[in-house]
């Protein structure tokens, strides 16, 4: 899939474990992990919000676009 998501990345960057970031959110540990692992097939604006918020970056830290021929 040629949309990328960098939750990973964030929460290296933040020292963030994956629990805090999904009680921030309000999403559960196991969804969160979809969506970290690229299983997800959309977001919600409001949970990109909430990412948003508490990771304190924009839309574009978490998710980018990459073509098909380049893979991930």
């Amino acid at each position: 899939m040629p949309i990328v998501v960098d939750v990973d990345v964030m929460l290296a960057r933040r020292k963030m474990p994956v629990g805090v970031l999904a009680e921030r959110v309000g999403i559960t540990p196991a969804n969160l992990a979809v969506l970290k692992n690229g299983r997800a097939k959309a977001v919600r604006f409001s949970t990109l919000d909430s990412l948003c918020a508490a990771l304190d970056c924009q839309p574009g830290d978490v998710l980018r676009w990459v073509p098909d021929d380049e893979g991930v």
